[in-house]
C-alpha cells in the first residue's frame, strides 16, 4: 500500500470516532434523510481545474469520494477530469458555472441530481487576488473581488449548510488565506475578503457545532501555483523570503484536518507559526512588516487579478 493510502486509512480510522463528537447533537430529519436514498454523498469543489482544487479533488476521490469539478471554463475542467480518476478508476463529474450566480446552488444541486448523487461536502475554493495600491484599482476589479470572494462563497455555504443539518451531516471546506488574520498593505481588498471567510466560518462552525455537519477554514500561505503571478505579486518579498507549499501538501493538511474536525486548518509549520504570531503582535507593528513583505517591488502600471 502506497504511502498516501495508508494515510487516508489512518485518517478514517480516527474520523469515525471524531463523527460521533461531530454529531452529538444532530437530529436528522426522515423527510431530508429519504429525499436523497439512493443517492450517492459527492464533493463539489469550486475552482476545480487546477491548483488547491484539483489537487484536492485527487485527495477525495483517492478516499473514495464522488467529486463534481466547478468553474467557468468548461474545456478546462474537461482536461483535469480526464487526467484524475478515483479509488475506483472513475472521471470526475465536472459542471461549468459561474458561482457567482445567484442561483449557483440550485444548478450545483440540479447538475449533482442528473448524476444520482447529492451534495455531501461543498468546498469553496474559488477566489481572486488583486494587487498593488488600491486607489490605483479599477472599482470593478474591486466589485468583481468581492463578489466572488465574499458574496458568491456566503450564498453557496448557507445554500449547503440548510440542507446539510437537515440530513445530521456534511461538511463545508472554505478556502480563505494566511492573509485573513492581518490587514495587507498592496493587496488591502484580497485580504479583507479572506478576513471575512476567516470570520463567518470561524462563527458558523460555532453555530453548528455537534449537529453532524464539519464546518472549517483553510488558511494557506504561498503555494506552488500561478496565483501570485496572476496577481501581479511575484516581485514581492514574500515570495522570496517564504517557502511555497505544494498544493498536494496543502490538499493533504486539509484532507487531514477536515477528517479529524479541526474547524481552522493551517497548513506548513512556518504558516502556523505566522497565524500565532499574527494573534500576538500589535497591529501597529504587525501591518508595516506585512506590507514590506507584500510591496510588488514597483509601481503596476496597471492592477492585475486572478482568478482560479
Amino acid at each position: 500500500m502506497n504511502p498516501a493510502a495508508q494515510d487516508i486509512r489512518f485518517q478514517m480510522a480516527f474520523s469515525s470516532i471524531t463523527d460521533l463528537w461531530i454529531g452529538r447533537r444532530a437530529r436528522p430529519e426522515p423527510a431530508a434523510v429519504s429525499a436523497v436514498a439512493g443517492r450517492t454523498p459527492a464533493v463539489a469543489i469550486t475552482g476545480g481545474s487546477h491548483g488547491i482544487g484539483l489537487a484536492l479533488a485527487k485527495r477525495f476521490g483517492a478516499s473514495g469520494r464522488r467529486v463534481m469539478l466547478i468553474g467557468r471554463d468548461g474545456t478546462a475542467l474537461q482536461s483535469a477530469a480526464a487526467a484524475i480518476h478515483d479509488r475506483d478508476g472513475a472521471a470526475p463529474m465536472v459542471l461549468a458555472l459561474d458561482v457567482t450566480r445567484t442561483d449557483a446552488g440550485q444548478r450545483i444541486d440540479e447538475a449533482l441530481a442528473a448524476q444520482h448523487c447529492y451534495l455531501d461536502v461543498l468546498i469553496n475554493n474559488a477566489g481572486i487576488g488583486l494587487a498593488g495600491d488600491f486607489v490605483d484599482q479599477e472599482p470593478e476589479e474591486i466589485d468583481a473581488l468581492v463578489t466572488l470572494n465574499v458574496a458568491a462563497l456566503t450564498r453557496l455555504t448557507r445554500h449547503a449548510l440548510d440542507a446539510m443539518i437537515s440530513r445530521g451531516r456534511g461538511g463545508i471546506i472554505n478556502l480563505a488565506s494566511l492573509g485573513g488574520l492581518t490587514p495587507g498593505p498592496y493587496q488591502a481588498a484580497y485580504y479583507a475578503s479572506k478576513a471575512y471567510v476567516v470570520s463567518l466560518t470561524r462563527a458558523v462552525a460555532s453555530e453548528v457545532g455537534g449537529r453532524g455537519v464539519r464546518v472549517c477554514c483553510v488558511l494557506p500561505g504561498p503555494v506552488e501555483t500561478s496565483f501570485h503571478a496572476h496577481m501581479g505579486a511575484n516581485n514581492a518579498l514574500y515570495r522570496y523570503l517564504i517557502p511555497s507549499l505544494t498544493v498536494d501538501e496543502v490538499a493533504a493538511s486539509v484532507y487531514r484536518g477536515f477528517r479529524l474536525g479541526h474547524r481552522l486548518i493551517v497548513p506548513g509549520f512556518l504558516n502556523w507559526l505566522f497565524s500565532r504570531f499574527a494573534g500576538v503582535v500589535p497591529y501597529n507593528i504587525l501591518v508595516p512588516i506585512v506590507g514590506g513583505l507584500l510591496w510588488p517591488g514597483q509601481k503596476l502600471s496597471k492592477p492585475t487579478s486572478s482568478r482560479p
